[in-house]
């Protein structure tokens, strides 16, 4: 019995082949590779974002210059423009003499001739005011040339002032528009190296669970060679001899553990074993046929008994203590909410899988070590 006994729990756990241990190192190291490609890839993201950061930081001050610039222009225009007005103010003085000179001529070209010369002094009068003008014409000429000369050169200020203010105005549109588009090539970025750090992390997760996993492997394999060498010194052995019993006496039964397998069925996932998906196993599970008879692995009372999401019907058990069973995969079930179960008592049939899960106070527990 005793031999029985060391033999069986070897049975439960799952086979540690070399090619098992070989694949879960190669697909640790692969795990591991992939996490650091990811990572590198993260740094080159985030690397990205400063640059697209530090050209709009840099597109920000030739905004804040063009702004400078623009106000500059608009105080130049503005300038032009006043130095344009009182340009033409002083044009406008400039021209009333000779607007007052020009009149009086009008007037006396429109007289006759013989009244200047029967006018009295006329003549002499003629001849001083055509000395005069012969004077006085190109000096408000000059002047005059020169104040529209001034009026001209103020309107081109003003117009070259004005024009110069628009194409600032239309490159700091451009400018905005191409800091806008950089900040989202900068958010982009920044949310491309999130990702990859958050897939970078998983992935070291997965490479630590399958780095873990060869080591339970080769573990297990030291542990199966060792419980396969004292299984077969052990067989050597020869048997011991039953002790004759008095008469009337009745051979004691044997005693039954405390804790049993709910189906009959091929071990598929052993405690603690590590999925393909990363995930670690809390429980057992078994291959069944279908329809097979699952039974209560200890005595207790149903707190559930119905279908749940994708595990088909499950079954908790309460066993008492804060010990409690949950079966999973389950066909069908016996057993009402509420009802108490004795071990060994049929809780229902199941599918193609069935999963059992011992805890304690909501921990996980092997139940291998109390079958």
């Amino acid at each position: 019995m005793r031999r029985r006994a060391l033999v069986l729990p070897l049975l439960l756990l799952p086979a540690a082949s070399p090619d098992r241990l070989e694949r879960a190192r190669a697909e640790a190291a692969a795990a591991s590779a992939r996490a650091d490609a990811l990572t590198r890839a993260a740094i080159g993201e985030g690397a990205a974002a400063d640059r697209s950061a530090a050209n709009r930081a840099a597109l920000a001050r030739r905004v804040r210059a063009g702004e400078a610039a623009l106000a500059a222009a608009r105080t130049r225009s503005a300038k032009a423009d006043m130095l344009a007005v009182a340009q033409r103010v002083r044009l406008g003085r400039a021209e009333q003499p000779l607007a007052r000179l020009l009149a009086a001529l009008q007037s006396l070209a429109r007289r006759p001739a013989l009244a200047a010369v029967a006018q009295p002094g006329s003549v002499d009068d003629l001849v001083h005011l055509r000395a005069m003008l012969g004077t006085a014409l190109p000096a408000v000429r000059a002047r005059t040339q020169s104040a529209r000369a001034d009026a001209r050169h103020a309107a081109a200020l003003s117009a070259a002032s004005r024009a110069a203010a628009g194409a600032l105005r239309a490159a700091r549109g451009r400018l905005e528009a191409e800091r806008t588009a950089l900040a989202m090539v900068e958010a982009a970025h920044r949310s491309r190296a999130r990702a990859l750090v958050r897939s970078a992390f998983s992935e070291e997760d997965r490479a630590l669970a399958l780095g873990e996993e060869a080591r339970d492997l080769a573990d297990m394999a030291v542990a199966e060679g060792a419980a396969r060498a004292t299984a077969a010194s052990l067989a050597a052995l020869p048997a011991p001899l039953p002790r004759p019993l008095a008469p009337g006496v009745i051979p004691p039964r044997r005693p039954r553990s405390a804790y049993r397998l709910p189906v009959t069925g091929v071990l598929t996932a052993g405690f603690g074993e590590v999925a393909p998906s990363g995930a670690r196993s809390r429980g057992l599970s078994f291959t069944t046929q279908p329809g097979a008879l699952v039974r209560a692995p200890a005595g207790g009372v149903v707190r559930h008994a119905a279908p749940f999401r994708r595990w088909g019907v499950v079954v908790i058990l309460d066993h008492g203590a804060g010990w409690s069973t949950t079966l999973t995969g389950l066909a069908n079930v016996r057993v009402t909410l509420g009802s108490r179960v004795a071990a060994g008592a049929a809780v229902g049939r199941a599918g193609k899988t069935v999963g059992t899960e011992l805890r304690r106070r909501g921990q996980p527990v092997d139940p291998v070590m109390l079958l």
